[in-house]
């Protein structure tokens, strides 16, 4: 895999809109000042990318003009990072503009930059990792740095500031504390505190003992059951089948499979279909050991591990379930295709390589 440099201090980073045009809607314009300022606030200078400020109707209208955000924001030698605005549902759309682009393959070939979002970002994730490059299934700008509270959250803050580290290795710890979703993103939400809870569960092992290590593949599970049927968008997995978006069986032997749950908070039994259209996609049957995140408001967290556990149970394959990575709060980095050891004995996970290129710095999350 292709590792791009960690940040610095005064480094440009685009702002993208790949997928839901909100963050150029007026009722979005506080989260996008605060999410700038926080930005500044770490050094970085913002800079959208010419359609990421275009809405919503525009950008569900013109995928190519998102495709062409994120072309601009590898070849344009003065950024150094891409921060997603947010995710959405029809992220595949680009595939066509990108994949089949040959200066858009080239540049991110040659100049690897960070790339960091979650949720339909995942669609994103596995298109430059089909492409080789390493990105990072974490903080986004609407969900993370326009964090409406006075602060960062914590855990999220030193999520970001990994970024601009490069240690050898890198554990990824459990948060002693969750937080609940918003359900007020309006200008008088601005400094309201989230509501919080104490971790109780930590790392929850549901099945399995000691080391296991492989390089981690995943995200977010609605968006790559989307891959494979999509009511909505019968089109979408034409269009991952042609372009390859969903890794091959064989891409998925030994990995470490990390899943997570939408917003939408899927019922156990559309959680169950997932985990099936998995299965028989050749995904479950092929990786090494699964991980998944916490769900949003921890809804369902006792019938997604039960589902879980019974999709996988043939196999007997190692499970741990409740870390910070996906539609909860707060939210850790995972790195696409590096290397990872997950002790199940211990209850840790830790990726034991470098995030990124060049020098390797002391610090850690």
């Amino acid at each position: 895999m292709l590792k791009p440099p960690a940040l610095k201090t005064g480094d440009h980073v685009a702002l993208v809109s790949l997928s839901s045009g909100v963050l150029g809607e007026s009722f979005t314009a506080h989260e996008l000042a605060r999410g700038e300022q926080r930005l500044r606030d770490l050094g970085l200078v913002p800079v959208p990318m010419p359609n990421a400020l275009k809405g919503l109707a525009y950008l569900a209208n013109h995928p190519e003009a998102r495709a062409a955000d994120l072309k601009t924001a590898f070849t344009d030698p003065t950024i150094r990072g891409i921060i997603c605005a947010i995710g959405g549902i029809d992220t595949y759309r680009l595939a066509p503009y990108l994949l089949d682009d040959p200066t858009f393959i080239a540049a991110v070939r040659a100049h690897p930059k960070l790339f960091t979002g979650f949720s339909d970002t995942t669609v994103d994730h596995l298109m430059l990792y089909r492409l080789g490059l390493t990105t990072y299934y974490g903080p986004n700008l609407l969900n993370d740095l326009a964090e409406l509270g006075p602060t960062l959250l914590t855990y999220t803050r030193q999520t970001l500031a990994h970024y601009f580290q490069n240690p050898a290795t890198t554990p990824i710890t459990s948060s002693p504390t969750w937080y609940e979703e918003r359900t007020d993103f309006s200008p008088a939400a601005l400094d309201t505190p989230r509501i919080s809870h104490p971790e109780t569960r930590g790392y929850d092992v549901l099945r399995g003992s000691g080391r296991v290590t492989g390089k981690l593949l995943g995200g977010c599970i609605d968006s790559l059951n989307s891959l494979l049927t999509d009511d909505d968008y019968p089109d979408e997995p034409v269009i991952a089948g042609d372009y390859g978006l969903l890794p091959a069986p064989a891409t998925w032997r030994d990995k470490l499979l990390f899943l997570e749950t939408s917003e939408e908070q899927p019922t156990p039994a559309a959680y169950r279909t997932m985990l099936e259209n998995l299965k028989r996609a050749g995904i479950l049957d092929n990786v090494r050991a699964i991980i998944t995140g916490k769900p949003q408001n921890e809804r369902y967290y006792a019938e997604y591990c039960q589902a879980l556990l019974a999709a996988t149970a043939d196999r007997g394959t190692p499970l741990m379930a409740n870390l910070n990575f996906g539609h909860a709060y707060p939210r850790t980095a995972l790195p696409y295709g590096l290397t990872a050891e997950l002790d199940l004995s211990a209850r840790t996970l830790t990726i034991t390589e470098p995030f990124f290129a060049g020098t390797v710095t002391p610090t850690s999350i």
